[in-house]
Formats: structure tokens, sequence, C-alpha cells
């Protein structure tokens, strides 16, 4: 078995429940897009365990898959600055070994369907190479 990403960083255990707190009330104000992706992926309904607003290391990502090591992201309206701060926090990430996928809001909202294949199909692929 794999270990949590979150191994990787040595973080302060008053930090860590701090971030739990703030997920937890993220949990609460989800956008419009994420809670529409959230009904779809919630319960194991696709197959596979979700979890939503979920801690790892020092940031708190939109889903997390732990079987397939994926991280999936839903972007509203961004500015220049987010897009600089999210490439960042994306590499680092991707250092953990994780994948990352990025939705924007408009594809969630008006291709939904095609959202959750795409997500299907790299749960497929990542579930494989694990496997290996």
């Amino acid at each position: 078995m794999t270990s949590h990403p979150t191994e990787k960083w040595d973080i302060p255990e008053s930090l860590r429940r701090r971030m739990v707190e703030v997920a937890r009330d993220l949990r609460q104000q989800q956008t419009p897009s994420e809670e529409k992706l959230w009904q779809q992926l919630r319960r194991k309904q696709r197959g596979y365990r979700v979890r939503r607003q979920q801690p790892i290391g020092p940031f708190i990502v939109d889903f997390y898959i732990s079987q397939a090591r994926l991280v999936i992201e839903v972007d509203g309206a961004v500015h220049t600055q987010h897009i600089e701060k999210d490439k960042q926090r994306q590499d680092l990430l991707e250092e953990l070994g994780l994948t990352v996928l990025r939705f924007s809001t408009t594809a969630v909202e008006q291709t939904l369907s095609e959202v959750l294949e795409q997500i299907d199909t790299y749960v497929q692929i990542l579930t494989t190479q694990t496997n290996i």
C-alpha cells in the first residue's frame, strides 16, 4: 500500500487540525459547480471513493481519489496572479506523485458527462498503473 502524500511534508499537528477545520468549512461553502460534480462523485456512485475538500500537505484540494492518487480541481474565473499560484501548487502536488486534473466551472456546468468520462478514464489508467 502506498503512503499518504501528506507524509512527505512535516506539518505540525496544530496546522493539520486547523486545515481539517478549514476543509470542513469549505465543504459547507462549495461553489455550484463543485456541488454539481460532487453529486455525481459521492457515495462511490462511479465505483471509486472520492473525498472532497481534502487536505494534502499544505493544500486543500477540491476532490481527491486516493486509490488513483488523483486530484481534481474545479477552477472558476481566475486572475493572472492565481494562474501562477495554481501552477506552483500543481507542481508541488505532482512532485508527490499525484496527478492533477483541472476543469473549468463552465466545463462542469455545460459538459458534465464529458468531465465525468475523463475522470473515469484517468482513474482506470492510474489504478492500472499502480497495480502493475
